[in-house]
């Protein structure tokens, strides 16, 4: 069995949660307040500038030139593209402040950064790549069972359940394998144990949006 779905079926349990979720239901529904939406966008856009820098310190530290080459485009997606998803949804909502970043964004942020800074690059490819994977899986999920045809958030639904992400996720996933393959058990196990941490903050993230949770 490979690392990845050794590592997938040890956070199932919290997979499961996360689409359990309210504000995966409702938006999935095409009922989620407009508030909670907006929040989650602001925060994510914060998110993303700061996912992207992280993947270019992956790609400065990675081994072999050609996932060098993808960790790039990965960041430049990060920063571009699905940026361009935000600026869609900030225009049309009237978003004209992303804000500060609110705990569970900013815990989220610093625990990818100091990992990607201060670990071995094989615990930092594990680290990130919850980000690409829950979301291919939640969109497709939702894009599967939703039932509100006049979703006022279908675009980001096209996003995440769309075939060109979910190929970018796959390769991120093969990345991850292939490194996992020629490491230590010692760093196997601590490649989990990051993505287990990261699947953890992305139900947080998630929460904190809902619960509209600031820093008091």
């Amino acid at each position: 069995m490979k690392w990845s779905e050794k590592t997938w079926q040890a956070i199932e349990d919290k997979y499961m949660s996360i689409l359990q979720m309210d504000f995966i239901k409702e938006l999935s529904a095409g009922n989620l307040p407009l508030e909670n939406f907006k929040f989650y966008m602001a925060q994510d856009s914060l998110y993303l500038e700061h996912f992207g820098r992280t993947l270019s310190l992956i790609a400065a530290k990675i081994p072999d030139l050609q996932d060098v080459l993808s960790f790039m485009r990965f960041a430049e997606n990060a920063i571009v593209v699905e940026n361009a998803l935000h600026e869609f949804y900030f225009k049309d909502f009237g978003v004209t402040d992303k804000g500060v970043l609110q705990p569970a964004c900013h815990h989220y942020i610093h625990f990818l950064r100091s990992t990607a800074a201060l670990e071995c690059v094989e615990v930092a490819v594990a680290a990130v790549l919850p980000c690409f994977w829950i979301y291919r899986e939640v969109g497709n999920f939702i894009f599967k069972y939703q039932n509100n045809i006049n979703n006022p958030y279908q675009k980001w639904i096209d996003t995440y359940g769309g075939e060109e992400f979910s190929a970018a996720v796959d390769h991120a996933i093969a990345i991850c394998d292939k490194i996992a393959e020629k490491a230590t058990d010692d760093t196997r196990h601590k490649m989990t144990e990051a993505f287990i941490m990261s699947t953890r903050m992305e139900y947080h993230f998630w929460e904190a949006a809902y619960e509209l949770k600031i820093w008091k």
